[in-house]
């Protein structure tokens, strides 16, 4: 593979002798002449060609289209101006991942959902913080802002909050939201800023190299743990639920169909809408990937659940479900024994108590990881909290004068 890679790069060929070229082919300072086209043939360069001398074929004096014919238009998206596409959200800048990163799957999903939200470019920003997954603004054709290490909430707060009819996307890492910006991440799920919060996790430091992760599971041998990450790790969503979020999702990579589902969900909704990305670095994790057992058509029908409103919870293909033995979940079986659908839990992503048990199921051998929306709040947002706040007291008080402010009270003349 390596000595296939050199050869591509040094642009060498294989040895051996050089193909016999014809005439006319290869001559220094010569363009190679092409072999005579019968007339009224397309040439592979252009529209067919006249005979010498010929003139061009002209319509009848006064001739018209055929009735009812009309010039096709591009798709329109209803008020006149043509309906967006995928391609209309992708930069002109080559996307730099590594090959086979799960980046390249959620940057895919992502663009594939704009033009469906009906939202003008001009309207739409991406903000990140440090990371691989930082990278994503310079790939969207939409406003975008590549911030500094776990500041990326605080940034998109003051951006929503002086201008609340912006689409704020928060694009960030477990490295980034759960380190260095883990405080930023709490308040603006508690504040409810109308956003979304994309996080990948890939349970590692990829940018910097491969050091462990606030996600990092125990026991996980990286160049900063030699021996062994002896840390327990983060559970976002438990975490995002324990701040108060008033909606709390998880999806996968290798899952686009359902990661749009979940991505839409979360734009919909008036408030913080946090998702919880798997996403493999398949450089700095091993062959088994970071969530291979849960994403991998093999073992994902067994190790997986997905949520849904209202619906009993099963999952391996509905032989299966889970039950509450008191407080705690059991999987039972749905195909022999004296258990049945009507047995398993229903699943209510409106309650937080039921949420907060099921997001607790984190990699245990005998239950599956669930993914999907795990609870959703109506709950006022902040900006629009504040604007009514600001509106109120101007009614009261009238418009504010900033000079008047700075020179009210008690001052002091030094001399």
């Amino acid at each position: 593979m390596a000595d296939d890679k050199k050869h591509q790069d040094n642009g060498q060929q294989p040895k051996g002798k050089k193909p016999t070229l014809p005439p006319g082919y290869g001559a220094k300072g010569k363009k190679p002449t092409p072999p005579p086209q019968p007339a009224g043939k397309r040439s592979p360069d252009g529209p067919p060609k006249t005979v010498s001398g010929s003139k061009k074929p002209k319509m009848p004096p006064g001739a018209k289209l055929p009735p009812g014919h009309k010039p096709k238009m591009p798709p329109s998206s209803g008020d006149g101006a043509p309906a967006l596409t995928r391609k209309d959200f992708a930069s002109d800048q080559d996307v730099r991942w590594c090959p086979g990163c799960g980046d390249y799957a959620i940057l895919a999903t992502v663009q594939r959902l704009m033009p469906e939200l009906g939202i003008p470019r001009e309207k739409q920003v991406f903000i990140s913080g440090i990371g691989c997954s930082s990278r994503f603004p310079y790939y969207m054709n939409t406003y975008g802002l590549h911030s500094i290490h776990g500041r990326a909430p605080a940034i998109a707060t003051g951006l929503k909050a002086s201008n609340p009819d912006l689409d704020v996307w928060i694009i960030t890492g477990d490295g980034d939201a759960l380190s260095i910006g883990g405080n930023h991440l709490i308040h603006i799920l508690r504040r409810n800023i109308d956003t979304q919060i994309l996080l990948f996790n890939n349970q590692i430091y990829g940018l910097t190299k491969g050091q462990y992760s606030p996600t990092s599971e125990q026991g996980k041998i990286t160049k900063s743990t030699p021996y062994g990450s002896i840390d327990y790790p983060f559970n976002p969503v438990p975490l995002a639920l324990g701040a108060h979020g008033t909606f709390v999702a998880r999806t996968m990579d290798r899952d686009p169909k359902h990661m749009k589902t979940i991505l839409r969900r979360a734009h919909d909704h008036p408030g913080t809408g946090f998702v919880e990305i798997y996403q493999n670095c398949n450089i700095f994790n091993d062959n088994d990937g970071a969530f291979f057992e849960f994403t991998e058509k093999d073992s994902k029908p067994e190790r997986a659940l997905f949520l849904d409103h209202e619906q009993p919870m099963t999952f391996d293909n509905g032989t299966k479900g889970l039950r509450l033995d008191g407080w705690r979940l059991q999987v039972i079986d749905l195909e022999e024994g004296d258990w049945s659908v009507d047995d398993c839990v229903v699943y209510d992503e409106t309650s937080r108590e039921l949420a907060g048990i099921v997001s607790r199921i984190f990699r245990e051998p005998d239950l599956p990881q669930p993914f999907g929306v795990f609870y959703c709040e109506d709950r006022p947002t902040y900006e629009a909290m504040l604007h009514t706040q600001i509106e109120g007291v101007t009614e009261k008080r009238g418009q504010g004068d900033l000079a008047d402010l700075l020179h009210a009270g008690d001052t002091w003349t030094i001399s």
